[in-house]
Order: C-alpha cells, then structure tokens, then sequence
C-alpha cells in the first residue's frame, strides 16, 4: 500500500532546476536571486 502511495505521488513530482549549480553550492558560493556573487577580497595598498 505505501508502494501505492509513493508511486501515485511521484507521478507530480517535479525535477528541481538549477542541478547544475550543486558543485558550486559546496564549494561555499553564495547566489542572490540565482545568481551566483563573488565577495570582493580586501585588497591592500603596498
């Protein structure tokens, strides 16, 4: 009956986007509205 179930549900399912993003994501980039931001190193004057 579960088997049931789970296999009626899975039918609405949907494929999440943006899998491709996922190596980014643990390398610690960040994203603001699904874009991925470079946070600016502090450069110092020599």
């Amino acid at each position: 009956m579960v088997f049931k179930l789970i296999s009626a549900a899975s039918r609405t399912w949907r494929r999440l986007q943006g899998e491709n993003q996922l190596p980014k994501i643990i390398q610690g980039v960040k994203f603001r509205d699904g874009i991925g931001v470079s946070v600016p190193t502090s450069q110092s004057a020599a």
